[in-house]
């Protein structure tokens, strides 16, 4: 018997490289397992699979270890926030508030 198998796609990128793997797994794959199995970790050095935040088309997925992945999904891994955005908009709202004032 044929063991049935589902083509994903799992994607990383960086502000200046990006990696995007096709990739034949068994039916009943996780998305971890996807992430896992992709290789990325050896083309980022630093880049901790068994860990890191994932998604599938841009929604992270909460427990990526239970998620059974479906054809043609595109795994996404995601970085930790450099900046924390509540402050990001503070500081922009800041400065259009000093810009309106210099006006």
């Amino acid at each position: 018997m044929v063991e049935k198998s589902i083509a994903v796609e799992v994607v990383y990128a960086l502000a200046d490289k990006q990696v995007l793997m096709r990739l034949s797994l068994p039916y009943g794959t996780t998305v971890r397992q996807a992430a896992e199995r992709s290789g990325l970790d050896a083309h980022f050095p630093g880049l901790d699979l068994r860990g890191c935040p994932l998604g599938i088309f841009g929604k992270a997925v909460a427990r990526p270890e239970e998620r059974v992945l479906e054809e043609g999904e595109r795994v996404e891994i995601y970085r930790p926030l450099i900046a924390d955005p509540k402050e990001v908009r503070k500081q922009r709202a800041a400065k259009a508030a000093q810009a309106k004032a210099g006006r």
